[in-house]
């Protein structure tokens, strides 16, 4: 029996089943991007590079001295750490949900636009905690920076409604079905 958009055999995954794969591999990829631009390339902020200004009392590592940029680079390291970890979170449950025409997934617009929902949810939610409930960093500390901070949360609502956007643009695809066996409809 052929199955239609809203129908799924047993056993397939509907394209609502991105959703989670998708959103964990964008939380992560957008971790990596703040981490390798915004604390490797242009130093810009560490993990705990606000500390002397914290809301929860964390000891001050001033990135400017040698103990403080290693204490800073150690929690880096934990936050890549957690970003990696998310990656390959996503990569298994996206791996376990595709099981035909995985090349085809990867291009489809539906993964690709969860995956930026996942990092603009990063960037909403690690705006909000550590450059503002817990102010243990920046992402440009001092004149002007809550206007940075501002800008961060701007920039992952944009990529939470542009990625909802580009995955409701793309077509049906169900990654448990065989391609030959597939019914024309929406693909990404």
């Amino acid at each position: 029996m052929a199955t239609t958009q809203g129908e799924s055999r047993a056993g397939t995954a509907r394209p609502a089943d991105l959703r989670l794969p998708g959103i964990v591999l964008g939380v992560g990829m957008g971790g990596f991007a703040d981490g390798i631009l915004l604390h490797q390339l242009l130093q810009w902020h560490h993990m705990l590079s606000s500390t002397n200004q914290d809301r929860i009392g964390v000891k001050y590592y001033d990135p400017h001295t040698v103990s403080g940029l290693e204490m800073n680079t150690l929690w880096d390291g934990v936050f890549h750490t957690v970003c990696w970890l998310a990656v390959l979170l996503g990569l298994a449950v996206l791996y376990a949900r595709v099981t035909h025409d995985r090349l085809r997934v990867w291009t489809s617009r539906v993964l690709w636009g969860w995956m930026l929902v996942g990092w603009g949810l990063f960037n909403l939610v690690e705006g909000v905690l550590d450059h503002h409930v817990l102010g243990i960093h920046h992402v440009y500390a001092g004149d002007g920076q809550v206007w940075w901070d501002i800008g961060f949360l701007v920039l992952g609502a944009l990529l939470v409604v542009g990625g909802h956007l580009l995955q409701r643009g793309g077509r049906f695809l169900d990654p448990g079905a065989p391609a030959a066996g597939r019914r024309a409809g929406r693909q990404g």
